[in-house]
C-alpha cells in the first residue's frame, strides 16, 4: 500500500521549516516546562532529519 502523505507536494525543506517553527512555540505554549522541552526537542529531531534527507545525508538516531 503506498504511503499517505499529508501534503505530498511539499518539500523537505518547508516541511523542516514548518516543525522549527512548530518548536520555537512549543517553548513558549502553556504548559509545564518538561512538556514544552520534550516538544521542542521532537520537533527539532524531525527538521534535523527533514533537512539531512534534503541533502542526502544520514542523521544518527
Amino acid at each position: 500500500m503506498a504511503s499517505l502523505r499529508l501534503f505530498p507536494t511539499r518539500d523537505p525543506s518547508a516541511r523542516a521549516a514548518a516543525h522549527r517553527a512548530m518548536a520555537r512555540a512549543a517553548l513558549f505554549s502553556n504548559s509545564s516546562t518538561a512538556v514544552r522541552l520534550k516538544r521542542y526537542n521532537a520537533h527539532m529531531t524531525k527538521a534535523r532529519r527533514l533537512e539531512a534527507r534534503c541533502n542526502g545525508q544520514e542523521v544518527a538516531s
